[in-house]
């Protein structure tokens, strides 16, 4: 039986639609970051008040108990938008996309759990006997944006293959978000809401499983099915989650042609990354350090020191493990080109985590409060940390790659066989 290789690029299609999703996030990431770094300048200023006032602003009708402040609609109005799309996304990888080969699923699904356990393991050893428990899941989370803004900056130190894997990891790791905030940070559950909502809901699944693509009929539906949930005490998010999943991927017919899923991404992935995440950006990374002594007294902090060491350590560890592990004990190997330095900074680049962390940090620690404000500054560091060390580990291995390159092309035998091959 041949050996199947990890980190493969994958089918043509699949390569070819993926480009074209890392172009649209490595957009919304940079537009991440520039929302971040707004954020923490005005919080950090003279005009910091105004930030505040700005964030805090309550708009919406009180009778529909969506008086909401702005901040409060990025996370849960905003974001909804993002995890639609993590939806459509999701599917298609599972229904239609290399996911479905359980061989090419495998590794990237491992690994996405494996950067979850371990950053949630290392919280809860530097938190136990605290009240900061709740906070396990902040350091689990990988943001794709933050991340493929940073390979932006890099250029071409990750060969495609691994620019594939880290999107496949982001998007299983996604789907293991989702599952962690409806389970574990739902504080109350309504019933009735949460059974109106299927109501909306399945017209919603009818009209998209005919291929209705009419915007009046399928918007209604979806803001009804999304304020439903969210009076029903589940994060609000999750109706996106359930919206994605109910459109189909798979064409009825085998005409040319984008599927509805693909359709709907290509509408919404611009509006996600390129509105969505950075206003949700904007109101959440606004934390006022207060010098260093507020950063000292933030990082101090036992939940803080467990998601830098979660964000930076243990995604490390967790999926740079998990591979090995793959590799290890089936019969897959490193695809040609690849080497294991290019798993570890692609393990080290995943503990850049933002907005789905920043958002689990909110519920955990109810946003504004002064734990919360400690999430942010702790989330921000290891971000920077990870991403740091990451850009370093990659250039180091361009640098020794391009230099190997330069010796195969000097030391090559007249039969054309590099001699650096021989002491490679």
């Amino acid at each position: 039986m041949s050996q199947a290789n990890l980190l493969r690029r994958g089918s043509w299609v699949e390569a070819r639609r993926i480009a074209e999703v890392l172009r649209n996030e490595t957009v919304g990431g940079i537009l991440l970051l520039a929302g971040a770094v707004l954020a923490l300048v005005w919080a950090n200023s003279r005009w910091s008040d105004g930030y505040v006032s700005v964030r805090d602003t309550v708009v919406g009708p009180h009778a529909l108990h969506l008086d909401l402040s702005l901040g409060e609609w990025a996370a849960d109005g905003l974001l909804a938008i993002f995890f639609f799309v993590a939806g459509l996304e999701l599917k298609r990888e599972f229904v239609a996309g290399d996911l479905r080969d359980p061989r090419r699923a495998t590794v990237p699904v491992a690994a996405a759990v494996g950067g979850v356990a371990v950053p949630a393991l290392l919280y809860v050893a530097f938190n136990l006997g605290g009240d900061g428990l709740s906070g396990w899941a902040v350091p689990t989370a990988t943001d794709i944006a933050f991340a493929l803004a940073v390979l932006a900056v890099i250029g071409s130190a990750l060969p495609p293959a691994l620019r594939t894997f880290l999107l496949t990891l982001a998007v299983v790791d996604d789907l293991l978000a989702i599952v962690v905030i409806a389970l574990f940070y739902t504080d109350h559950l309504s019933v009735w809401p949460l059974l109106g909502a299927l109501i909306p809901l399945a017209a919603f699944t009818v009209l998209v499983q005919r291929r209705v693509r009419v915007w009046w009929l399928l918007l209604p539906l979806a803001v009804l099915t999304w304020g439903l949930v969210h009076a029903s005490g589940v994060h609000a998010t999750v109706a996106g989650v359930l919206l994605g999943f109910a459109v189909p991927v798979l064409r009825r017919t085998p005409t040319p042609g984008p599927g509805l899923a693909e359709h709907f991404e290509h509408r919404f992935r611009p509006i996600s990354a390129g509105v969505a995440v950075p206003v949700f950006a904007f109101f959440a990374a606004g934390v006022t350090v207060e010098g260093l002594e507020g950063l000292r007294t933030a990082l101090t902090d036992r939940a803080a020191i467990g998601i830098v060491v979660g964000l930076v350590a243990g995604k490390t560890i967790g999926i740079f493990l998990t591979t090995w592990i793959v590799a290890r004990f089936t019969r897959a190997r490193l695809d040609e080109g690849l080497a294991w330095v290019d798993v570890l900074g692609l393990a080290v680049l995943s503990g850049i985590g933002f907005t789905v962390s920043l958002l689990i940090g909110e519920l955990a620690f109810g946003a504004g409060s002064e734990r919360d404000e400690h999430v942010k500054v702790a989330v921000l560091t290891g971000s920077v940390l990870a991403a740091i060390l990451a850009t370093a580990i990659l250039r180091v291995r361009n640098h020794v790659y391009r230099r190997i390159r330069q010796a195969e092309a000097v030391d090559a035998d007249d039969d054309g066989i590099p001699d650096v091959y021989q002491t490679r």
